[in-house]
């Protein structure tokens, strides 16, 4: 169940990121890029490649958010412990599929 939560999660990431990463660098020439004033001592490979991950991770967190805020009240509710292995103090009443 959680592999497929976080295939949900990378896989359309992972596309939106290279989608990104092909519009904003048919607009923008890595070599031209400052940082506070510098130039950017990466080759052009290195500035895709960290804005690759940079994209990928920021699609990932709104793919994490939009799946954690479509869980119903169900799931975030259940116990994931069988009825009979609960603790003690564990007050949740639906059991694990």
């Amino acid at each position: 169940m959680w592999t497929q939560r976080l295939m949900w999660i990378a896989w359309p990431a992972f596309l939106m990121a290279g989608v990104l990463e092909m519009l904003v660098f048919a607009l923008v020439d890595p070599q031209d890029l400052h940082w506070f004033g510098q130039t950017l001592a990466l080759s052009r490979e290195g500035v895709y490649t960290l804005a690759f991950f940079a994209f990928w991770a920021v699609t990932m967190a709104s793919s994490a958010l939009t799946t954690l805020l479509a869980q119903s009240p169900f799931e975030l509710n259940r116990c994931p412990v069988a009825e009979g292995e609960r603790p003690e103090d564990c007050c949740k009443t639906s059991s694990f599929p």
